[in-house]
């Protein structure tokens, strides 16, 4: 950054959660310090109704929400790609803006992957 004066004003974060729609914590993404005994039994359920959440943020701008029902598969986050962020980065008019995701298993889908480099700019 010390070198790109304007890579702050470039970058666009993005990151997707999971939550369960029930009074169950999702351990795998959530860490709740406290009192309690640590190996205490905790009671899981199993295929309760849940909602993904994607949102991305820029030093400009933070972009409104976008839900989805359906598990995050390649195809899902093309989807979202395709007809919500890319249009309001087109409106956002930040040139050679760049676009940071992680590791996650859609992000690597061969769809979305071919779909970035077509789309993203450098």
């Amino acid at each position: 950054m010390e070198t790109d004066q304007g890579l702050s004003e470039r970058v666009i974060f993005s990151d997707e959660a999971t939550f369960f729609l029930s009074r169950k914590v999702n351990r795998h993404s959530t860490w709740i310090l406290g009192s309690q005994n640590p190996h205490a039994l905790i009671e899981m359920e199993r295929d309760i109704p849940k909602v993904n959440v994607f949102c991305a943020i820029s030093r400009r701008c933070v972009f409104d929400p976008f839900f989805v029902e359906d598990s995050g598969t390649g195809k899902v986050y093309l989807d979202m790609l395709e007809n919500w962020l890319m249009p309001r980065l087109v409106d956002e008019v930040v040139q050679g803006y760049i676009y940071q995701q992680d590791g996650a298993p859609p992000h690597w889908h061969k769809e979305v992957q071919e779909y970035l480099n077509e789309h993203l700019p450098g």
